[in-house]
């Protein structure tokens, strides 16, 4: 009987899944189209071409004498294509060059395939039928790769991202822990600590905090925590992350509070990492929002840290003050300003939004109903005068608020 067109497409499909030097031919198409499938080793990809040929062959003889209008790839064909892509995946080679190779030695054979027939005389319709037909199931064996080499990267991507987490939680908490990658044990770190829980607002804040350099960041004991080599400058128009007060309001949905240690070696980041968290309390306390120098919540950070001192030193300062009369709360939040800006009045009035002789007029009354001057500038002991006046005024407007 005289063999049908089909019949005839699959037999010179069958003499190219057989013949070494085609399918040298499309191992060497799919290894010229992509460096980076040339850079693995040439059997490689001489063993996965092979599969693949002989899987689309046997997807094409399954379906009987109509195997070119129905049928799809079997289940071990399937799974053939699954273990390319999850190979290349694994080998680093990114799912568009591996494709690259796969489209080219597919295009090489369709190609050699069609010229073939043409020779043999096999007639165009079943050349198109044919070629419709590999093209249908190369499409579903991409399908099956790309989503093998997805779930494979994905997989070693958090394989390697729960590592470095785990590696940056034992560090802040004082485990001795081989330090590896992205930190360097020798290099320098700021340790910075955040009250951030939210998983998006933490990714969002990630991406900022190691664009300057490099860095790991995670959720440690709940909160954002992150080892950076620098620290990030305020973004020009939004986000603002360092201590003063933005020229604009900020586009966060509500201000963060990031506190941010001197650099030390990762072996060393732990008791930064536990006085980092103090000071973001006492912050938070204050209502103190961007990124903050440690050095520059030591007061605060201690002051907070001994309540029944500061309510020692109110007692003793500010007495003349009632906590229940409205005026005189504004007072104290005049005079710890005051303080704040180390006892100038322009900037005072100008973070307080009023005229400067309405600051020299609080201060003064302050002064007279206390009974003592904010600032001695005469003897030694200015300087722990002004922070006990600070600790005081702190700590009975803590008492105060309404």
């Amino acid at each position: 009987m005289e063999p049908s067109a089909g019949d005839r497409f699959l037999r010179l499909l069958t003499e190219h899944s057989d013949d070494p030097a085609r399918l040298e031919a499309a191992v060497r198409a799919a290894r010229g189209r992509s460096p980076l499938v040339a850079a693995l080793p040439e059997e490689e990809t001489r063993r996965h071409t092979r599969a693949l040929v002989r899987g689309v062959l046997a997807a094409l003889e399954g379906g009987g004498p109509d195997a070119l209008e129905r049928g799809g790839p079997a289940g071990d064909v399937l799974a053939a294509a699954e273990r390319l892509g999850e190979d290349r995946a694994r080998q680093g080679v990114p799912v568009e060059a591996f494709l690259d190779g796969f489209q080219a030695g597919r295009a090489h054979l369709v190609r050699t395939l069609i010229a073939d027939g043409r020779r043999q005389g096999v007639p165009d319709a079943a050349l198109l039928d044919g070629v419709t037909r590999i093209d249908e199931i190369t499409t579903a064996l991409v399908h099956r790769m790309v989503h093998a080499h997805r779930v494979a990267e994905l997989g070693m991507a958090r394989t390697v991202r729960e590592g470095r987490v785990q590696m940056l939680r034992q560090l802040l908490h004082g485990e001795a822990v081989p330090v590896l990658a992205p930190l360097d044990p020798s290099r320098a770190y700021h340790c910075v600590v955040s009250d951030v829980s939210d998983p998006a607002v933490a990714a969002r804040l990630e991406a900022e905090l190691t664009a300057a350099g490099p860095g790991l960041c995670a959720l440690v004991d709940g909160r954002l925590a992150a080892l950076v080599a620098r620290l990030p400058e305020p973004p020009a128009t939004s986000g603002h992350l360092r201590g003063d007060d933005p020229p604009h309001p900020p586009e966060r949905p509500e201000p963060l509070l990031l506190v941010a240690a001197p650099p030390v070696r990762p072996a060393e980041v732990a008791p930064m990492y536990e006085l980092g968290r103090r000071a973001l309390r006492a912050g938070a306390d204050a209502a103190l929002t961007g990124m903050r120098e440690l050095a520059d919540l030591a007061l605060l950070t201690v002051t907070a840290a001994e309540p029944e001192i500061g309510g020692l030193l109110a007692g003793a300062l500010l007495a003349g003050l009632d906590p229940d009369d409205p005026f005189h709360r504004e007072l104290a939040g005049t005079g710890l300003a005051y303080l704040d800006h180390g006892g100038r009045m322009e900037p005072t009035a100008a973070a307080l939004h009023v005229h400067g002789n309405t600051v020299k007029y609080r201060i003064r009354r302050l002064q007279e109903l206390t009974g003592r001057p904010l600032l001695d500038p005469s003897g030694g002991a200015a300087v722990s005068r002004a922070a006990h006046w600070w600790w005081a005024l702190n700590r009975w407007l803590a008492r105060a608020a309404p």
